[in-house]
């Protein structure tokens, strides 16, 4: 059987893997990846090929584990958090057709709103949305108008991808949408690291959120209406203590 696993390696270096990932990646007998993602895991896999490309050649990096499939070899091919979630598992179903004796397999992992949530407290205990940043395949205005309906719909955001060298103030301009539906009391909360060395947390208000200083290793959680903070965490109520 040509096989072509996806992986989810959860956040940070490891320690959040499946065990569905884990048996997965010792059934394989090459694991494909983002070169920094390889360099996470290559400790743990040092009797496996590896395989690696860099950033911004994910067409070349998908086609590369579906070759190899193709000749026969168990191939893994993984991505941080979930391959679902702004992963690879997209990209590989819609390059596959030109492989069609591979069989794609999806090996979900824990996403970063979930490892970050985690670390904040249990600010989606109700309704959410995940919106991305970056303007790399979705134009600006389109990013803008998602984060509008969110805002006015009073879901709990989760900003992935907030910041970089080239968009330096891209989580002040999305805070300033927010700040048209949502008051600036707020609560929200960032995440650096996730369950890496170094990982930290901040929990502060939006009208302070605009100005913090974050990158891509950040995820930002943006409260509801009913968001609130205990114990220095932040909490959503999903309403048991209401009913």
């Amino acid at each position: 059987m040509k096989k072509l696993y996806v992986i989810g390696l959860g956040p940070g270096g490891g320690q959040d893997l499946t065990g569905r990932a884990a048996a997965a990646l010792e059934a394989s007998d090459v694991i494909v990846g983002y070169t920094v993602y390889i360099d996470l895991i290559r400790s743990a896999y040092p009797h496996k090929e590896l395989r690696s490309t860099p950033m911004r050649k994910e067409t070349e990096r998908c086609r590369m584990a579906l070759e190899l499939a193709d000749t026969g070899k168990t191939v893994a091919m993984v991505c941080s958090g979930d391959p679902g979630v702004y992963g690879m598992a997209g990209l590989c179903y819609e390059l596959s057709p030109g492989w069609p004796e591979v069989e794609l397999e999806v090996i979900p992992g824990i996403t970063a709103a979930c490892g970050g949530a985690a670390v904040l407290g249990a600010p989606l205990m109700h309704d959410f949305c995940l919106v991305s940043l970056s303007d790399l395949m979705t134009p600006w205005e389109k990013i803008e108008a998602r984060l509008r309906a969110a805002a006015q719909a009073d879901f709990v955001l989760c900003l992935y991808n907030p910041s970089s060298h080239k968009r330096k103030d891209y989580l002040q301009k999305a805070c300033d949408i927010l700040l048209e539906s949502k008051s600036p009391e707020t609560p929200c909360g960032y995440v650096s690291q996730i369950g890496r060395e170094g990982e930290s947390y901040t929990v502060l208000p939006l009208s302070q959120l605009r100005e913090a200083q974050v990158d891509m290793f950040t995820t930002v959680f943006v409260g509801n209406s009913q968001t609130t903070v205990i114990g220095g965490r932040m909490v959503t109520p999903r309403g048991y203590l209401q009913r």
